[in-house]
């Protein structure tokens, strides 16, 4: 039995997928939501809270630990991430399972160089250092675990992210997509069903525990490259984008939280942003889903979910 915490695009997709290979699954969520499936349960639980995380993970075999701020704000990362992760790990400890992480490129310290597996995490201040501080801590700690690093999300379910509803859903109407600092620079996005095949492997590979590895990831791509591949998969017309300056968002931020937030992760689209897979890739035993198998599934879960709303 397996337990996952947060029902986003990458807590859901890794139930269903475990789900659909024969395994049990038990999905925490304060709200109690969760894919549908006779093999998993959903409970209403918060995983701050050490005596309920306990309990639903007594007889887990393995954790995908998938919950995110309540807000994409340092102050709150560091308020609610930290402790989420220490009472599941210690929870994990007690029930004998591994804890696997989806983890962002934030924290590598060099990432004007090609990100690899063995690439420094050191990057200090604002959302990068909090997640510094988490790989430091998951490899402090007693629990047996496994960080597993992805790019920008795309796929289905994704919807807030820069592929996601600011992207997509714009093109497939014909309507602008406003893209930050530059539409030119490559940059890595990891399709979620890669993510969560890469979490469930890694699960299953104790010789892989208490390590950091890369999801399956493809060639990096432009934002304006990755804008027309969402056009041809969808037989739309050429995607018409918006450059928003770097010095507009920056002098935003002298008057708001959020756009201060935003400016600071600049960096990843102002200059090549890129990861690179391959070691993970073999010692998973996994490869990226082709490019425009990827975006062909993406494009229909976007369809349906327009058909959905129009009904």
């Amino acid at each position: 039995m397996y337990v996952v915490t947060g029902a986003g695009p990458v807590g859901w997709t890794i139930a269903q997928q475990l789900a659909q290979r024969g395994e049990r699954v038990r999905i925490l969520t304060r709200s109690g939501s969760g894919p549908e499936h006779a093999l998993i349960e959903k409970r209403r639980v918060d995983v701050s809270d050490p005596a309920k995380v306990a309990q639903a993970l007594e007889g887990a075999t393995g954790v995908f630990h998938c919950i995110h701020g309540s807000a994409y704000r340092a102050k709150a990362w560091a308020a609610e991430l930290p402790q989420a992760e220490q009472v599941v790990m210690d929870a994990a400890v007690a029930a004998g399972a591994v804890v696997v992480f989806p983890e962002s490129l934030y924290s590598y310290s060099e990432p004007d160089k090609i990100m690899t597996e063995g690439s420094p995490r050191e990057a200090a201040g604002g959302k990068r250092g909090i997640r510094s501080a988490l790989l430091k801590a998951r490899e402090g700690h007693a629990a047996n675990t496994v960080s597993v690093v992805a790019g920008d999300f795309f796929g289905p379910l994704v919807r807030m992210a820069h592929a996601g509803e600011r992207m997509v859903p714009l093109v497939l109407g014909g309507k602008t997509v406003q893209v930050l600092a530059s539409a030119d620079q490559p940059h890595s996005f990891t399709y979620v069903p890669d993510l969560a095949a890469a979490m469930i492997a890694a699960a299953h590979k104790p010789e892989l525990w208490n390590s950091v590895l890369h999801a399956p990831t493809g060639p990096a791509m432009t934002m304006r490259g990755i804008a027309r591949n969402v056009a041809r998969s969808a037989g739309a017309p050429e995607p018409k984008l918006s450059v928003v300056p770097s010095w507009l968002l920056r002098t935003l931020g002298l008057f708001s939280i959020d756009m201060r937030e935003l400016a600071e992760m600049l960096y990843q689209f102002e200059r090549p942003f890129i990861m690179d897979s391959t070691a993970s890739q073999a010692m998973l035993e996994l490869e990226p889903t082709p490019f425009a198998d990827a975006m062909a599934a993406t494009v229909a879960w976007w369809r349906d979910q327009e058909a959905a709303v129009a009904r």
